[in-house]
Parts: structure tokens; sequence; C-alpha cells
């Protein structure tokens, strides 16, 4: 998953960085990070130590390269006349907002993955203490205290804070999907449904923080949904980039500048995020 969602959102930022002519060096960053991701999530899926060594590494790394893009477009719209004076109209019109944080989606599932342990590791390997790459770079303290981390989420008991995430993650989508289809008018009922699962999903995700029926129950149902909405959004934005002037012929030129073929996917790995906290251990009270 981690691999596919990096494809995916490497290529949303190739070319909607490609709209910006790629007039800052910086931009490069997380087109080559997202590259970088994807071979060391492949990379992981065959080799435990790479999943433990390189993927939690590039991910990091990708977090914080997410977090400095974030930075970057809220300079972006500053920068554009009224700056935040006028901020619904420079946020529509100025670098999306929170695409950088919905970059680190995929970066934050390959920090998970690098955790969880296999599924060919037996009982007698998952204590072993063997886990050690990064715990040896710090201090001893520290190092026991990324010891004890690292065997909390192995045993799964992560499900709270994979579920903040997910809520975290619907509403930036949502936020996302309502201005991008905000500059189309909301021309079809379809494009509607984003904005009203999103923040539906990111209350039922934040809910179950508290509540483990909710988190086993209601979170899983409505990630499927938003999985669902985000399959139909792929075909609705695929069918507009061929329905524009030139169709198949000018296929590069109408997937640069026709609707974001690939932001409904994005809004999927929310969904996802929700399936997999569902699925997650609870740390007994």
């Amino acid at each position: 998953m981690t691999a596919i969602t990096s494809v995916v959102s490497g290529l949303e930022v190739a070319y909607e960085h490609y709209r910006g002519s790629y007039s800052r060096r910086v931009m490069y960053t997380p087109v080559i990070l997202s590259a970088l991701l994807a071979t060391a999530g492949f990379s992981g899926f065959f080799s435990r130590r790479a999943a433990r060594t390189v993927l939690r590494l590039v991910s990091f790394v990708t977090i914080i390269d997410a977090a400095i893009g974030f930075y970057f477009h809220l300079r972006g719209i500053k920068r554009k006349p009224g700056g935040w004076r006028l901020p619904m109209t420079n946020m529509i019109m100025g670098p999306p907002i929170f695409a950088p944080l919905l970059f680190g989606t995929s970066a934050y599932l390959g920090l998970i993955a690098s955790y969880l342990q296999r599924e060919e590791v037996t009982g007698k390997a998952s204590g072993t203490g063997r886990d050690t790459f990064l715990a040896r770079l710090f201090p001893s303290s520290e190092g026991r205290e990324l010891l004890s981390t690292e065997q909390d989420v192995r045993e799964g008991k992560f499900q709270r804070q994979v579920a903040i995430v997910t809520g975290i993650s619907a509403l930036l989508s949502g936020f996302e999907a309502y201005y991008s289809h905000y500059k189309n008018n909301f021309r079809y009922w379809a494009q509607w449904t984003p904005v009203i699962i999103a923040p539906v999903l990111a209350g039922t995700a934040f809910a179950s923080v508290k509540s483990r029926k909710i988190a086993t129950t209601a979170l899983p149902a409505l990630s499927v949904i938003a999985g669902a909405d985000a399959a139909v959004g792929f075909f609705y934005h695929g069918r507009g980039v061929l329905r524009r002037p030139g169709g198949t012929k000018n296929l590069l030129y109408n997937i640069m500048y026709g609707p974001p073929i690939f932001a409904p996917l994005l809004f999927g790995a929310a969904g996802m995020l929700g399936v997999l906290a569902s699925m997650l251990r609870r740390r007994s009270r």
C-alpha cells in the first residue's frame, strides 16, 4: 500500500508542480522522494531488513519534506494579491494548501509498515529485540524508548493514533475536494459526495479513539464507503480528461490541465487508513 500510494501521490505532485514550471528546486524533492518511497516499499515487501531500515528512513524524510511543502504552499498563498486578507479566493486560486500533508499520508503508511510484524515471523522472533537499527543511533534512554515503541506497534497497539491520522487525512481530503470542485461550480451532484463523506469519516475516526465498538464497526464501514467513492471519483476525473479537446490524442496535455486525475485516490488513502485502524489492537485500559 505504501508503494502504490507513493506512486499515485508522486504522479499527482509531478504534474501539479509542472503547472508551476518547477520554479523552485525544492519542488523536485517530493517527486524524487515519492520514487524512493515506492522503491523502498516494494523492497520492504520482499525484505524484512529493508522494511525496517530503508523504508523507515525514507518514510521519515518524506514526512519532513511534506511539512516543508506545507510551509511553502502557505507562503505561496500569502504572496498572492491580497494574501490572507482574501483567504478563500487565494486558497482556491493558489497552490493547494493541504496537498503536501496528503502526500505525507503514504509516508505515514510506510512508517507504520516498518514497525509491524511480518506474517512469516514467529512468536519467538517477535521478542528477540533484534530490531535495533535506529535504537543504536540514539543514547541508551532514547534507544530503550524507541524499542518500546517498536514493540507496541508490532503487537498492534496503535489503533488510536492511526484513527486520529485517518480523521485528519479525511478532513484535509474533504477540504481539497471542496475547493477543487468549487472551481467547477459543483457542476455534477457527484462532486458533493467526498465533501459530505469526508467530515462523517473524520467524525467517526475521532469517535473511535474513545470507543472500541465504533472503531471495529462504523469506522471500517465508512472507510470502505470512502474508498468506493474515491474509485467513482477516479472514474469521473478520468472521463473528464478524455472529454477534453483532443481526448487521447493530447492525453498528456489533458492530464496536466484537466481535472486532477489522481486526487480522488488520495481521498481513498484516508479510507485505507481507516480500514487499517479498525484492524489494529487497542492498548488495554
